[in-house]
């Protein structure tokens, strides 16, 4: 039987802290003795970071769909439900829920103590019912969010896909004058009473409840709505939002600092949280580890240098620090751009016309080592980052407890992951789809090297490095005469800057599940769909003019939707969406790359956050367990331990 990749993920991370627990240095705190709560004092006030290249783009929770927005804005705004550290829905604003007809109907029953607060915490209106009416409407209100974050309801609840066609064809004038008389009329959504929402899904929907995870049933209060109209409510700040989180963001600089405070309001009593979170907006990981130095910081991803130095001696004062972090939620992949402009918004016909041949994209596949580039992750497993299917790995399995991204990779004929190389990696067959490549598009006029435009932050050096090894990359695995890829910079917003105007050819981007089920990763991808993310924001699909590409595209999309016809029987479902996922990749309509798995030094068990595989609630900064001395790789050996043994429960 094939190796999972999450243990492939274990068995390498527990040979690389063998590795360095067997040596002898400093430690900076007490282990624990079987508890996976420190000995020494937790941290009240604490200080992070961010690089700039992820400052926050837009602070309205219903309108972002960018992991970087959110990661900040889950703990200003709470949903229904959130996430314990097993990733099991716990409840949030609402206390409870419950399906009687195996998911058609979703009952949620909400706290009557949830507040909306300004940002300096003082009451504004109590959060009710109508608030989860109002914010589902703006959502699907076309003229209001502009089909953000519509995908989900619109493939889930009943009507949804309806209003928001409706409001579509009305001018912008109509639509934003809406209140939520027709909406309630069209859409399956109703409150009984103050504390309770009802949905009505288009059919049976047994994950709904994990789609309460996801922004997109955000409550809104209408009254802040009326106060900044709807140019000011899309533009939001955070000094005129309401919160109803754990935290009021008190100061922002931009690109400098934020500041949260704890909300005396929170509804949450019980939990604990920091008096403060200061988070500081930094260049680079190398200037974020000289601030850990000094002690200015409670945690630092390591770079591959830091990292390099730190492990090559044991009497370096962080060797016995070194964490390898657990994956992040968010599958990695090289998205093309397959409508793409040049600078003074003429066609990049050249770059247009490679890039809809299946197999240069197929050589892409097959043969670019990413190795290298791993190693600017996680220089001393590299190969854990190896990602090679497009859905992320542990979102769902099947009954008999088989991940569902175990049977992508087998219908890909991926092998067993070896820690040594790419597994798909097929030089060969990368130089033949190569030649036929550059035959069949000389025939059609292409220049070769195709250039590749790929934009980084002006502002970040890690990400210019980074990309530096990746143009290396491309050139030692496909070849100088083949493509060439040109680093380029954007100020301060990809989406302004590049994603809007179509500058990019390429974007290498993760994402993360909104709910527990392949459609959300999929169903991103899908020809002819305005809600469709990746599709419509990213690789520009549904202005492809190659026949064949666009048949590509149908067959896929025909796939997926077939699957998710699928309601009576899970298994069923995930083998059709694995026979999907494999054809999306067997044609490279994207390629896969990697997972995102740092080291780290820190003063937070990071096995005490919310681990979610879906929604956006992991960085809700609630219950977590720090240190004000560091951790050391033996107290998160049992941190992990604990971990692993809770989870079997």
């Amino acid at each position: 039987m094939k190796k999972s990749k999450f243990l492939a993920l274990a068995l390498a991370s527990v040979l690389a802290i063998s590795s360095i627990t067997g040596c002898g240095g400093k430690q900076n705190s007490t282990p624990n003795q079987g508890s996976t709560v420190s000995e020494s004092k937790p941290i009240t006030d604490l200080v992070t970071y961010e690089t700039t290249a992820r400052e926050v783009e837009s602070w309205n929770i219903l309108y972002t769909q960018m992991a970087v927005d959110f990661d900040v804005l889950t703990n200003l705004i709470d949903g229904l439900v959130a996430a314990d550290e097993y990733g099991k829905l716990v409840p949030a604003i609402a206390e409870s829920w419950e399906t009687t007809d195996n998911g058609v109907t979703w009952t949620f029953h909400l706290r009557n103590d949830v507040k909306w607060v300004d940002v300096n915490g003082t009451e504004q209106a109590a959060l009710t019912s109508a608030d989860f009416i109002t914010g589902l409407e703006w959502v699907l209100n076309y003229h209001k969010n502009a089909a953000a974050n519509t995908s989900m309801p619109i493939e889930l609840i009943k009507g949804a896909g309806d209003y928001y066609e409706y409001t579509k064809g009305l001018s912008a004038e109509e639509a934003t004058a809406l209140k939520t008389d027709k909406f309630l009329e069209m859409v399956g959504i109703s409150t009984p009473d103050d504390y309770t929402v009802t949905y009505t899904c288009v059919s049976e929907k047994p994950y709904f409840d994990t789609v309460a995870a996801y922004s997109c049933l955000y409550p809104a209060p209408a009254a802040l709505i009326e106060k900044l109209g709807i140019e000011g409510f899309i533009a939001v700040q955070p000094a005129d939002m309401w919160y109803t989180g754990p935290y009021t963001m008190t100061s922002f600089i931009q690109g400098n600092e934020k500041v949260y405070t704890k909300n005396p309001a929170y509804y949450n009593t019980d939990c604990t949280r920091f008096d403060t979170v200061t988070v500081k907006m930094v260049e680079s990981l190398d200037v974020a580890y000289q601030l850990y130095q000094t002690g200015e910081l409670d945690n630092v991803d390591l770079t591959e240098s830091n990292l390099t130095t730190i492990n090559g001696s044991e009497s370096n004062e962080f060797h016995n620090q070194m964490i390898e972090k657990r994956p992040r939620k968010y599958s990695f992949a090289i998205h093309f751009n397959y409508n793409k402009m040049k600078e003074d918004g003429t066609p990049d016909t050249n770059w247009n016309t490679a890039v809809a041949n299946t197999a240069f994209r197929q050589a892409w596949y097959y043969g670019l080592d990413l190795s290298k580039w791993y190693a600017r992750t996680n220089s001393i497993n590299p190969l854990t980052c190896e990602n090679n299917a497009y859905t992320m790995a542990g979102l769902v399995y099947t009954s008999d407890g088989k991940d569902y991204v175990d049977i992508v990779e087998e219908k890909l004929g991926i092998g067993e992951y070896n820690g040594e190389t790419m597994v798909r990696l097929q030089k060969d067959k990368a130089a033949e789809l190569k030649k036929q490549a550059m035959t069949e598009l000389a025939a059609q006029g292409v220049t070769f090297p195709v250039e590749v435009d790929y934009y980084i932050s002006a502002s970040s050096q890690t990400a210019l490095d980074s990309a530096t090894v990746l143009q290396q990359a491309f050139s030692d695995s496909l070849g100088d005469d083949f493509v060439k890829l040109n680093i380029k910079t954007y100020v301060s917003s990809l989406t302004k800057e590049v994603r809007a105007p179509k500058l990019h050819s390429i974007v290498i981007n993760g994402w993360g599940a909104d709910y527990g089920d392949p459609q959300n990763f999929l169903g991103q991808e899908t020809y002819g769909e305005d809600n469709a993310y990746y599709s419509v924001a990213y690789s520009n699909a549904n202005d492809i003019t190659n026949e064949e590409l666009i048949g590509i595209y149908k067959n896929f999309t025909k796939m997926v939707n077939d699957a998710n016809a699928i309601n009576d029987d899970l298994d069923k479902r995930y083998e059709a969406y694995a026979e999907a996922e494999a054809y999306y990749i067997q044609n490279a309509l994207a390629v896969p790359c990697y997972y995102e798995i740092a080291w780290e030094l820190t003063h937070i068990n990071d096995y005490s956050k919310a681990n979610a595989l879906f929604g956006i609630v992991n960085n809700k900064m609630i219950n977590w367990e720090t240190s004000v001395d560091a951790y050391t790789t033996e107290q998160y050996q049992a941190f992990k331990a604990a971990w692993e043994a809770g989870k079997s429960k």
